[in-house]
């Protein structure tokens, strides 16, 4: 085997190995989930917190922020409106929790995450529009 053919091989087995353990840009779980999040951008490490905030209405009032978390187990998110972009909710994909509607600015709902796992969450009025977020506890 030429030296370049080798090297092609091994690229690509390196980056379907990367898919397959969630090195694609910190997507390990949510598939094409994020795809129509514009403020995705990966996601952000808050363990070692044992609260963390996201924000309900933000940048323009649709869309979570932080789009995406990774929290340690044990930890309380408490999901904070902003009283923009009319009424939310937070709802889990496969129906882990879901919250009341609210478009209160300072209205709260927080969940505690003892489980690890990958929860993908939405608001059900803004879905299509991509107000999608997730969780990811470790």
């Amino acid at each position: 085997m030429q030296r370049r053919t080798l090297l092609a091989a091994s690229a690509g087995t390196l980056a379907s190995l990367a898919g397959c353990t969630g090195g694609g840009g910190g997507t390990e779980g949510y598939g094409d989930w994020f795809s129509n999040v514009e403020n995705y951008d990966g996601e952000l490490d808050r363990t070692g917190q044992s609260t963390v905030e996201v924000t309900v209405g933000a940048e323009g009032g649709l869309s979570f922020a932080p789009a995406a978390i990774v929290v340690d187990s044990g930890t309380t998110v408490r999901w904070t409106w902003t009283g923009k972009g009319g009424r939310h909710n937070v709802v889990e994909r496969d129906g882990a929790f879901e919250s009341e509607y609210h478009e209160t600015e300072g209205a709260t709902y927080e969940r505690t995450f003892d489980e690890t796992g990958v929860f993908p969450y939405f608001c059900q009025p803004h879905q299509s529009m991509g107000m999608k977020g997730g969780v990811r506890v470790e």
